[in-house]
């Protein structure tokens, strides 16, 4: 049974202590990722895969060579055997040294200039369709392409042919190899049901446990030093940025902003009595906490006196009982239907799925929605991403990030990164013997606010908990 009764419970947050930087992926995880896809690629019937990558879509590039593009764009073309080759603009050559691969001699470059930022030099590259057919993309090849997005009958009666990637990239392609040659791969990463990205290694966790590490403790220093009469701007500025890459906007809304969805910090002062929300994502993690910028709950404006009772409890309990179905095996339309029972969209809103899967991008994909036969898999790695609204209670949130994880990954994640694994089962113990949740055996929190929910911003340490 999952425990029902909320308390308000004062309490000093846990010190579960900040990991060492895990960000560069040995040689070893990168081949062993880049022998799964191949693995991926026979099964479809594709010679090779083109891998696209820009400022802003570049997650499955760095998942397979550990290669985010700078201001430009980036395709991997990857066959069956060989070094894949990584084609660049003109600025991210002196960039190309950030992948363990490239610095072991494993991966192959070319500058590409066209995907060089406008009025750049342009004299100095081959043709794409003349690089393509020299890696074996002609007539007879069949090649999956590899963007952020792939779709389904729903959208396209051919789903598979529509592309993501740029038109310039498709039509030479097709041209080389022929129209019905040339598919859509991005499942291959993205599936919640086979994808690359869906589940993770032990490698993956850590690097994982850190970002939400370093974005949990900007969040703790943020609530300690909230304040009224700030503006947005300078509260920002407690996050501590650290400069590691964001996986999305910071986003923070308070009087200024209240009427402009995920908006960023625009100047606005902190008001007593406001609702308030906000959050940090670096690659790899997203804290997000929501509430009102009170000390307690007779400061709660009159309409949102019954916040607690009504709208922030119940979320709790949503939450925590989320938490208790995410076990292996278990179906994620039983999860979307729980969550829908326990937080009725007249009341709580929720429209998008609550909780999906994330890695380098805040959104990969996710196994829980309306009717999903899709299970839970060890090595899943879910954000806690329900989201309520109303025009009454404005929200809450407890957002952080949760790996699935069965005995031989947790032993994996041990012998390798011991320190990590002692954080995430410091976290566990902490919500189950102070929070009161009932947390499956293969849950690791891996933020260091794993089920703190302080629903005034002005006492942080008044938190909800199924302990009073």
């Amino acid at each position: 049974m999952a425990a029902t009764e909320v308390y308000l419970k004062k309490m000093e947050w846990p010190l579960f202590g900040e990991g060492n930087p895990v960000i560069f992926p040995p040689v070893s995880e990168l081949e062993e990722r880049i022998s799964l896809c191949r693995a991926y690629m026979h099964n479809r019937g594709f010679t090779h895969l083109l891998i696209y990558g820009d400022r802003e879509h570049f997650a499955n590039l760095l998942y397979l060579v550990h290669f985010d593009p700078r201001f430009e764009e980036a395709l991997l073309i990857l066959g069956l055997e060989g070094d894949p080759l990584l084609l660049v603009g003109n600025e991210c050559v002196s960039h190309l040294t950030v992948s363990p691969l490239y610095q072991a001699g494993r991966l192959r470059y070319e500058r590409y200039q066209p995907f060089s930022l406008i009025s750049q030099p342009r004299n100095s590259s081959r043709p794409l369709a003349a690089i393509f057919a020299e890696e074996g993309m002609v007539k007879g090849a069949k090649v999956g392409c590899v963007g952020w997005k792939y779709f389904s009958y729903i959208e396209f009666s051919q789903p598979e042919k529509m592309l993501d990637i740029p038109g310039f990239i498709a039509d030479t392609v097709r041209n080389n190899c022929g129209y019905d040659a040339v598919e859509n791969g991005t499942d291959i990463f993205m599936s919640p049901v086979y994808g690359l990205k869906a589940t993770c290694s032990a490698f993956e966790i850590a690097q994982f446990e850190f970002s939400n590490t370093m974005a949990s403790e900007g969040m703790i220093h943020f609530f300690k030093n909230f304040k009224v009469g700030a503006t947005d701007f300078e509260m920002v500025q407690q996050y501590k940025y650290t400069g590691y890459p964001l996986g999305c906007h910071i986003g923070l809304k308070s009087d200024a902003n209240q009427h402009i969805g995920l908006s960023s910090p625009t100047g606005g002062v902190i008001r007593q009595g406001d609702p308030c929300s906000t959050n940090l994502s670096y690659w790899g993690s997203n804290i997000c906490r929501a509430g009102w910028v009170v000390a307690n709950e007779k400061e709660l404006p009159e309409k949102a006196a019954a916040y607690i009772r009504e709208f922030a409890a119940p979320y709790f309990r949503a939450c925590s009982e989320w938490l208790k179905m995410l076990r292996i095996g278990a179906v994620g339309g039983e999860i979307y239907s729980r969550i829908q029972e326990l937080l009725p969209f007249e009341q709580f809103n929720v429209f998008l799925n609550p909780g999906h899967l994330i890695h380098f991008e805040e959104w990969v994909s996710s196994p829980i929605y309306e009717g999903s036969l899709d299970t839970i898999r060890s090595g899943m790695y879910f954000q806690l991403d329900i989201i309520p609204r109303s025009k009454q209670y404005f929200s809450s949130r407890m957002e952080d990030g949760y790996v699935v994880a069965d005995e031989k990954l947790q032993q994996e994640l041990k012998n390798m990164y011991p320190d990590c694994y002692d954080r995430c089962m410091a976290r566990r113990e902490f919500m189950q013997e102070e929070l009161g949740f009932l947390l499956p055996k293969e849950i690791l929190p891996l933020s260091n606010t794993a089920g703190l929910v302080p629903p005034f911003f002005l006492d942080y340490q008044t938190v909800l908990s199924f302990k009073s």
